[in-house]
């Protein structure tokens, strides 16, 4: 099992929670998204470690930016 918290910019809501959760979730073996709007964290649980640019794709398709793996999260 393997969870990363990531930094994403442009969340400002519930449904910017709800549009990142989805696209993120339809990736392969991911398991659970928790996205929160309030610090611009996201949490992937995913069975195994997923390649960032797969995890970037998905960010950007729902409309948002990837900045990276959180720092200290």
């Amino acid at each position: 099992m393997s969870s990363v918290t990531y930094q994403v910019t442009g969340m400002s809501c519930g449904h910017c929670e709800n549009a990142i959760s989805e696209e993120l979730s339809a990736l392969p073996g991911v398991t659970a998204v928790a996205a929160k709007s309030a610090t611009g964290l996201v949490t992937v649980e995913s069975a195994e470690p997923l390649e960032e640019s797969a995890v970037r794709a998905a960010v950007d398709e729902a409309g948002y930016e990837l900045v990276g793996p959180a720092q200290g999260a």
